[in-house]
């Protein structure tokens, strides 16, 4: 989370899905969110969306080798990032990625296109896999998921729409059609909530989030019923994923 002079974000770091390292102590998406957050920490009030993609997107190149081939022909090996970032000058909120929001208890989404789809196919083929393998599951936790690493492939392969079908900050143009722009009314307050995808159920305080996520994990541990995911909650965790959320009014 970034709470800075004029701007106020949730950014989420990316599963790497790689073994290749830009920092000798940090994985891609931890490292790409550092860099993201150091920029917001100095950047201009001023800033429009656009200008924010465009300098955030320096910010992450630099990060590459001066031959960017690799990370440019191989998306997985990116540094990648979702944010959604409200500028506090211009009264607006920007969703890039895979985040979440909610304005005056509105929700607002910004989901990946393709991952509801492999999500199904992961929640269709579980319990199959977990009859055939045993020792998957233990004490309502996922010791290893042979249904994610059936869908593995086509993460991989989507990840080609990085940019091209979808918005990320990875170092690279950003698709700003995927880019998610909610402008706030300038003459009155607004309550809002942003969030990473971490809370599959985002509710307009942290208490009642944490509750819902509490209940999901409770009833469907492995995503599959209630809220489908391309995974579930793994032995020797607390949650699904990372989460990140920050409430605040906004005044007049």
């Amino acid at each position: 989370m970034v709470v800075a002079d004029n701007y106020i974000a949730v950014i989420d770091g990316s599963t790497s899905k790689t073994p290749k390292h830009y920092h000798p102590t940090m994985r891609n998406g931890r490292y790409a969110m550092t860099l993201i957050s150091n920029f917001l920490r100095q950047a201009p009030a001023s800033l429009s969306v656009t200008e924010f993609c465009n300098r955030v997107t320096q910010v992450i190149h630099q990060a590459y080798p001066l031959d960017d081939s690799q990370p440019r022909r191989s998306p997985e090996q990116r540094l990648c990032a979702s944010a959604v970032v409200c500028s506090l000058l211009r009264k607006e909120i920007w969703m890039i990625g895979d985040c979440q929001c909610m304005v005056d208890g509105h929700l607002y989404t910004n989901d990946k296109p393709s991952e509801a789809t492999m999500a199904e196919e992961r929640s269709r083929l579980f319990p199959t896999l977990q009859t055939e393998h045993p020792d998957m599951v233990r004490d309502g936790r996922i010791v290893h998921d042979y249904a994610r690493d059936a869908i593995l492939p086509k993460l991989i392969a989507s990840m080609q729409g990085e940019n091209r079908t979808y918005a990320v900050i990875d170092g690279f143009d950003i698709f700003m059609p995927g880019v998610k722009v909610i402008t706030l009314r300038q003459d009155e307050p607004h309550d809002i909530v942003l969030a990473s995808d971490g809370y599959p159920f985002l509710r307009p305080t942290l208490k009642d989030s944490e509750n819902a996520l509490r209940e999901q994990i409770a009833n469907d541990p492995y995503n599959i019923h209630t809220f489908k995911a391309t995974k579930g909650l793994m032995q020797g965790n607390v949650s699904f994923d990372d989460r990140a959320l920050i409430r605040f009014r906004l005044s007049k």
